[in-house]
């Protein structure tokens, strides 16, 4: 079954939504809760694009600042720091791929956008800085909006809900209704797994994922090697590849369009087998 938005436009190039894509995740931090410190140098960075590009990769998102729970967040000139560089030299050396910026920054959206990235991937839904939701209206790039209560620093303290699927879906009607009448038409929903969310209240948004299609806006499921699997098995980050996959197939069947990934091959054999399915 074929999503109701068919494409995103990334500045004039249209990426079809015909079947589920990938999104390799590229963490140019030194502190990230799977991959710190492991691409935060150009060469580094651009070997592990090309390896994810040649897996199958269709876009790749670039994080200056880890959002893991607990973490300090950094300043805009910090995070532009880290990820300008980058950014440019994944733009010269693959014109091609769609480029995705993780930031709560519209200063950070502003400069990355004008150095070649596509679309912006804001955790903090612009609660963290209110210049983003018309920064990027004014850009004219798809937008990631991503629920989360409270901030990364105390965020899994004690997070709390009556109804979380009613609640997250209750925030993504409020805030598409504001971000459509400022312009901006390319939105995609991430129900914010593990951000701002006990082990029981991710497995009910998973459960249930399938009602955020009413908002006719492509979903973004972002899993990977989180918690709520770690949890569950009793695996770290580094062994929780199997329960990863598993949970992708689940999403996909609960209508995720964009599955945000640390392991690109493995993904993309899920997304074939979902399509014999279908």
């Amino acid at each position: 079954m074929l999503h109701p938005q068919q494409t995103l436009n990334l500045s004039g190039r249209l990426l079809t939504l015909d079947r589920p894509l990938v999104m390799g995740i590229l963490n140019v931090t030194p502190d990230s809760f799977f991959d710190g410190g492991r691409y935060d140098q150009i060469e580094d960075a651009l070997k592990q694009t090309d390896q994810m590009i040649s897996e199958g990769a269709d876009m790749i998102d670039i994080g200056g600042m880890s959002s893991r729970p607990g973490a300090r967040v950094i300043s805009s000139d910090e995070e532009l720091t880290r990820v300008l560089p980058i950014i440019k030299a994944i733009r010269a050396t693959y014109p091609q791929i769609a480029l995705s910026v993780d930031t709560v920054y519209a200063a950070t959206a502003k400069a990355t956008v004008e150095a070649g990235a596509d679309l912006i991937n804001d955790i903090s839904a612009g609660t963290i800085d209110e210049g983003m939701y018309q920064i990027v209206a004014d850009l004219g790039v798809p937008y990631v909006l991503m629920h989360m209560q409270g901030r990364p620093e105390t965020m899994q303290q004690r997070p709390d809900y009556e109804d979380v699927v009613q609640e997250v879906l209750d925030f993504f009607i409020t805030q598409t209704t504001l971000l459509r009448k400022l312009g901006v038409k390319d939105l995609i929903l991430d129900p914010g797994f593990g951000f701002g969310k006990s082990l029981e209240h991710n497995y009910k948004l998973l459960k249930k994922m399938h009602v955020f299609r009413m908002l006719d806006c492509p979903i973004l499921a972002g899993i990977s090697r989180k918690s709520m699997i770690n949890k569950v098995l009793g695996t770290r980050p580094e062994n929780a590849l199997n329960g990863t996959t598993a949970l992708h197939m689940v999403a996909l069947q609960q209508g995720a369009t964009i599955l945000r990934v640390h392991d690109v091959r493995e993904a993309v054999q899920v997304v074939k087998l979902w399509s014999q399915l279908q």
